[in-house]
């Protein structure tokens, strides 16, 4: 019987960067289809980064041609378009389970991996790892390459000047690719984004840009697309690309066409054992390939699973998200002091929604989280009311701020925490895990999470009415709880908790998103005859004193949950002041251990770490004795 025709030649017999190497140049070309062909189809089931990762696919072919992993390095600039990279590491096999319950992650991961060297899943990350890596290899006299890919939105970032400043004074051996696509998770913003943009569109650019390469190619080879010596200033110089890098002590290459793989091998190899500090300008399209991602590179950055005709994706019920934004949009139409920044996640935060309706009052600065912050202190010094919408992990690089320019001065800015609790697929890089414990503690910050959708905009009504401290409010990815918002928002009154259910032998405390197990807990216990409180403590800060006292003087024991790591969490800050108080009571508490919990859907991450009503309802029944 005749063997079945594989759909993947090239690809299935890719077990190392070994193999990418016996290739012609012919069946590189080849290889990036069936890559192309197989990432469509495996990313439609899963979800994930489909559009950056089409856009790299020549790209990590022309490196691990070239290159050798795991001795050489490869740092990738928030490592979202790893993809590629791990298809040629041996790993092909296993990419339909990526960012799956025990499958492969969506990130680097070190311990994945020899060949990935440095794990990452934020951005402006790379620049400086890469650039203590080859401080390392200098230092250790060995002589393996260090590349840094980063994309033109790294660049906005404040860690990667940071890097820039300081190459030349550590290391004179250093490969940066800087992979050029005007996109981040949205369109780039700012002076350097446009400055990369004019560079790429310049008709001018173009036409010098094309003489000289034909004059380098008649000497160097056809494909070989850089510009040298006087040719290469004389160009450069009518639009300054090189100024910027070349002032940082950096040898600039390019623009070259980043889906040209004969080129991009060619140039690699001439810049591998040059020893000098290099920066390859490298023009892609973000979802080359697929239809469905060039037509909406935003939609395609990262997505759910999709339809790969059509590109096609469920519509689910309103997330918090959607309900963040269109009631900030609804509070500024009313009010123009009201207004919205975003670190470069106009679609993530949804405030798309106010970009399009009230323009004026949006701001999208770019991934620059400090500056966003800053940004915003200096708008509320004028009496604006700036809703900062970041996910609560990235929120984190805005520490700082938070501390010594927001609550030091008491400037009334709303912290919007997207993504705060499990971010399950896309792992620990993303959960948002530990903001209750880095924001509870600093003085004159008010803090809250909401137990559905309708207390969400009447939490964001209150804080756009609260002109006193700066203010922050945290809430999930995805929906709440399925509760349509309905009627005109409330001011609710801060510091107060919502008694739902009284009880006599158990109270429980169900904050935010944990508030229907919480509830699931309450109605196991009573139907086993405990009577059982249920209480939405809404205020992480300033909490319900007098509610936990007087619960926790009439009750056997206290159960707290919360979608967070019990370390210096909402549950930690009850055990404190109950002790302060001098209240000898038992407290349970339901949430996450202090580690860095690993990608998966939500359920089965919260069912292998005792997060359910059931193992709740074991710990209460066992603390009644």
């Amino acid at each position: 019987m005749q063997e079945p025709v594989s759909e993947y030649p090239l690809l299935e017999k890719i077990e190392s960067p070994t193999d990418v190497k016996k290739l012609s140049n012919a069946q590189l070309v080849e290889l990036a289809a069936e890559i192309r062909h197989k990432l469509v189809h495996s990313v439609a089931k899963t979800g994930g980064h489909i559009g950056p990762n089409l856009g790299v696919v020549e790209l990590t072919i022309a490196l691990h041609t070239v290159f050798d992993t795991p001795k050489d390095n490869f740092v990738f600039d928030v490592s979202h378009q790893a993809y590629v990279h791990k298809m040629l590491t041996g790993r092909q096999s296993e990419i339909h389970t990526i960012r799956q319950y025990e499958g492969l992650n969506g990130y680097m991961l070190r311990t994945e991996s020899e060949h990935d060297c440095y794990g990452a899943g934020h951005a402006g990350t790379a620049l400086s790892a890469a650039l203590g890596m080859a401080t390392a290899r200098d230092l250790a006299g060995t002589d393996e390459e260090v590349v840094c890919v980063a994309g033109d939105a790294a660049f906005t970032c404040g860690p990667t000047f940071e890097a820039l400043n300081n190459i030349a004074e550590s290391t004179d051996n250093m490969i940066v690719v800087l992979n050029d696509n005007e996109w981040s998770i949205d369109k780039n913003v700012g002076a350097l984004a446009k400055y990369f943009n004019r560079l790429q569109t310049s008709d001018a650019y173009e036409h010098i840009h094309r003489k000289a390469t034909d004059l380098i190619e008649r000497v160097a080879g056809k494909g070989v697309r850089k510009l040298v010596n006087r040719v290469e200033e004389g160009t450069k110089g009518l639009f300054a690309p090189s100024v910027l890098f070349e002032e940082f002590g950096m040898r600039y290459y390019g623009p070259v066409d980043g889906h040209d793989v004969e080129a991009l091998i060619s140039i690699f190899q001439h810049l591998k054992g040059r020893k000098e500090r290099s920066i390859l300008h490298i023009i892609t399209e973000k979802g080359r390939g697929w239809e469905p991602a060039l037509a909406n590179p935003g939609k395609f950055h990262g997505t759910g699973p999709y339809e790969v005709k059509t590109g096609a994706t469920a519509s689910g019920t309103p997330t918090a998200s959607d309900v963040f934004a269109r009631a900030v949009t609804d509070f500024a139409k009313e009010d123009e002091k009201v207004v919205a920044i975003t670190a470069a996640m106009p679609g993530g935060t949804k405030l798309e929604i106010l970009k399009k309706e009230l323009p004026k009052q949006y701001f999208d600065v770019g991934i620059a989280e400090e500056h966003a912050a800053l940004f915003a202190c200096g708008l509320a010094t004028k009496g604006f009311k700036p809703f900062l919408s970041i996910y609560s992990t990235f929120m984190q690089r805005a520490y700082d701020m938070i501390i010594h320019d927001m609550a030091l001065q008491k400037l009334p800015v709303r912290l919007c925490m997207d993504r705060a609790g499990l971010s399950g697929d896309d792992g620990p890089t993303h959960h948002g895990l530990f903001d209750i414990g880095y924001l509870r503690h600093v003085p004159d910050l008010v803090f809250m999470q909401p137990k559905d959708e309708p207390e969400l905009r009447d939490m964001l009504w209150t804080m756009a009415n609260y002109e006193e401290l700066p203010s922050a409010i945290r809430y999930p990815r995805g929906p709440i709880a399925g509760v349509p918002v309905e009627g005109e928002p409330k001011l609710l009154e801060i510091g107060k908790s919502e008694v739902v259910e009284d009880g006599a032998d158990v109270a429980l405390f169900g904050l935010g998103t944990l508030f229907s197990m919480a509830k699931e807990t309450r109605d196991a216990l009573e139907a086993q005859g405990i009577s059982t409180a249920l209480v939405n403590p809404r205020w992480i800060k300033p909490m319900d004193t007098t509610c936990l006292e007087e619960f926790a003087r009439k009750v056997k024991v206290i159960c707290t949950f919360e979608d967070h790591v019990l370390a210096n969490g909402y549950g930690a800050g009850v055990i404190e002041h109950l002790h302060d108080a001098g209240i000898d009571v038992p407290v349970v508490r339901i949430g996450w251990p202090n580690e860095f919990i690993d990608h998966g859907n939500v359920p089965a991450l919260r069912a292998q770490h005792g997060l359910t009503a059931e193992a709740a309802v074991e710990k209460v029944l066992k603390a009644l004795g």
